[in-house]
């Protein structure tokens, strides 16, 4: 499958001006993601912006504050006057290259504005396998003025090529990366967040940090620790997070009889802190692709127990990093829950294991560098046939290396 090179000669004499759009930029895994793109580019690279559709959301006013954001550009479901202007925004900042970030209304105004302001690069990058990133007839429609589309992973890739029909020539794997630096077990916050949380010291802890939408299934969560809970009474559960399903989570907690055993943070800054303080972390999700939220748990030396869907077997191993359940099965969760929480010395081993492989393959530098290379070099490319006497020499060899590495 195909994967961006970490290494290229391809260059441009000035910074590639790369507008990232959005619907909105709440907290979740993806919109993470392009937080921490935005702040690592290498700026003699590429120089990021951020167009949200919608409103800009919490992470939306936080990157406001460090890259130029523009939001509220689509005014209703129907609002075609959109195209128009996205693309004099598109033609007003010089924009090198777009990148729209999820499927959906963003995928299709965001690359037809593109091509109106005839901006060089266009570019889609998909984080979920199905809903509620399915692409759309539509969103097909525009894969002929589409230069490629990004998947998070391996299996990811194969999905978008096999699944989605997109070209394999055009189908480019950038990993997700993530921060090993910033996410660190700390026993001091690991004490002091239980303490805030009435966690207690012993208990054994199993949480989830992701946003509370119907595809990463809280209720099954909840109905696992309900399992969990009979056979383990001093086990305490984390959800957090937040999103349009908390009303309905906590109802059902109620009615779990789970209200003192479950605590519910919303949404929360230090992720960090919230995995010092767990034992264990937990996906119950019915689709993936590639989550940074299994990432930031392993970096923080957490053994995880998650479903065997989208990319999530290449990152946790089966009695090496954690366990790998069906995810419909839910005694079958429940029973891999338990036998992590019940054997700490083994949990710490995986735990330590994770880190060290999310180290070696799960880097936001690489993460970085892999779309610095793929907007470069596609860049490269399209100057190239607008001026066959370039001096550099034919990028589409060093496009092809990309693409086939």
């Amino acid at each position: 499958m195909n994967k961006p090179v970490l290494k290229t000669e391809a260059t441009s004499p000035r910074p590639l001006n790369a507008m990232f759009v959005l619907t909105s930029l709440p907290v979740g895994g993806a919109e993470t993601l392009l937080r921490n793109l935005t702040r690592t580019f290498n700026p003699e690279r590429i120089r990021p912006l951020v167009c949200c559709l919608k409103e800009p959301g919490e992470l939306g006013e936080q990157i406001a504050a460090e890259v130029p954001l523009y939001s509220r550009m689509l005014r209703g479901k129907y609002d075609v006057f959109v195209l128009q202007r996205l693309s004099r925004l598109f033609r007003r900042e010089k924009v090198d290259a777009v990148v729209t970030v999820g499927a959906g209304d963003k995928m299709f105004w965001g690359r037809l504005a593109a091509r109106l302001a005839r901006v060089p690069v266009i570019l889609s990058a998909l984080h979920s396998t199905g809903w509620p990133d399915g692409v759309g007839r539509l969103n097909r429609m525009l894969t002929p003025i589409t230069d490629g589309f990004i998947a998070v992973a391996r299996p990811h890739g194969q999905f978008l090529v096999e699944f989605e029909k997109f070209p394999q020539d055009k189908v480019f794997v950038i990993p997700n990366g993530i921060d090993t630096q910033q996410f660190v077990r700390d026993s001091a916050l690991r004490a002091e967040w239980r303490r805030a949380w009435d966690l207690g010291n012993e208990s054994p802890v199993v949480g989830i940090v992701a946003a509370i939408r119907p595809e990463k299934n809280h209720l099954r969560f909840l109905r696992i620790a309900r399992r969990v809970a009979d056979q383990l009474p001093a086990a305490r559960f984390v959800i957090a997070g937040d999103g349009p399903e908390r009303t309905r989570i906590e109802q059902e907690i109620a009615q779990l009889g789970l209200g003192q055993s479950v605590r519910m943070l919303g949404t929360v800054q230090n992720i960090p802190a919230v995995l010092s303080m767990l034992d264990l972390f937990a996906l119950t999700s019915d689709n993936e692709a590639s989550p940074v939220s299994i990432l930031e748990a392993m970096s923080c030396q957490l053994p995880v127990v998650a479903p065997r869907v989208g990319s999530i077997p290449e990152l946790v191993r089966p009695d090496l990093t954690g366990l790998l359940v069906d995810a419909a099965d839910e005694a079958a969760a429940a029973e891999a829950w338990l036998r992590v929480l019940r054997n700490p010395e083994r949990s710490q081993a995986w735990g330590k294991a994770g880190r060290g492989h999310v180290q070696a393959n799960g880097s936001l530098q690489s993460m970085t560098e892999g779309y610095e290379i793929l907007i470069s070099t596609l860049y490269q490319a399209k100057q190239w046939r607008g001026n066959r006497t370039m001096a550099t020499g034919r990028p589409e060899a060093r496009l092809n290396r990309v693409a086939k590495a």
